[in-house]
């Protein structure tokens, strides 16, 4: 059977940046636990029929989102729509996302879909050895696949190896990283091992 070249290139970089693949458990809201909105004001704007928070957090169990400024189309977390600006940032149960912007959609008393863009925008996540990170002009994050997809000059890293290209998508539950060769613009995915750093020699 032979290989795509998006195939090998998903493997290879599986091999090269995410060695450890025991498998994070998938990151999403707990719709049992209630939606906790703190903000230091809030006004509603009726020519837009929308709620502005200043200085606003909105948490569920391990998950928060913060903000200078949140805007929503309405308060009921079973069908909304967010836009975050300044200083945002997303706690995650084992890592964090955080930007200049960020657009997310919440139904069923869950966080949909989250897309935020910065200058840049950067992502991390915990792992066994280390920790993942990664930055790109637009990140989106899917919770219920557990999926961070780079979109705009790309970078991810586990310290050891290094990853660019136009767009890389990371799987945060299988801890394993994909560059299809169609979504790079022409543009060549790049992969840099960084030599291990000698253990030090003990003193005679």
């Amino acid at each position: 059977m032979a290989f795509s070249r998006a195939s090998c290139l998903a493997i290879a970089l599986s091999a090269c940046v995410c060695p450890s693949a025991h498998g994070a458990a998938p990151v999403q809201l707990d719709e049992s636990q209630p939606v906790q909105l703190e903000a230091r004001s809030s006004d509603f704007d009726y020519k837009k029929n929308t709620l502005v928070f200043h200085g606003v957090r909105i948490a569920q169990g391990a998950l928060a989102i913060e903000a200078d400024e949140g805007t929503a189309t309405g308060l009921d977390f079973k069908e909304s729509a967010w836009r975050f600006q300044g200083n945002v940032k997303i706690t995650l149960p084992d890592g964090s996302l955080s930007s200049d912007e960020a657009r997310i959609d919440f139904a069923a008393n869950l966080i949909a879909t989250a897309e935020i863009t910065g200058t840049p925008a950067r992502f991390e996540q915990k792992r066994d050895k280390g920790i993942a990170r990664g930055r790109a002009a637009r990140i989106s994050y899917q919770p219920v696949a557990s999926v961070v997809r780079l979109s705009g000059d790309a970078w991810l890293s586990d310290g050891n190896s290094d990853i660019s290209g136009q767009t890389l998508v990371y799987n945060m539950r299988d801890q394993r990283v994909i560059a299809n060769p169609d979504e790079q613009s022409n543009q060549r995915v790049r992969i840099t091992i960084n030599p291990k750093k000698p253990s030090p020699k003990p003193n005679p």
